[in-house]
């Protein structure tokens, strides 16, 4: 059996990994998005300064939501 047909297999309840990295990157731009609107508008931030922000934002979400997807 190769790794495909074991992530395809995994058992009732449990999500295939393109679906764990389809969320995980959802969750990352929604994070992102979210952090550059609250520093450009709302903040006053520059440009620089607000994509930097979002950057890192979300960065730490992507890196969050596949450390609890691993519990």
């Amino acid at each position: 059996m190769t790794r495909a047909l074991a992530w395809r297999f995994d058992g009732p309840g449990r999500i295939g990994a393109m679906k764990n990295w389809r969320y995980m990157a959802l969750h990352g731009i929604t994070a992102a998005v979210f952090i550059f609107l609250l520093q450009r508008y709302a903040l006053g931030a520059s440009l620089e300064s607000s994509l930097l922000w979002a950057l890192t934002f979300g960065g730490c979400a992507v890196g969050l939501a596949y450390s609890q997807s691993k519990r």
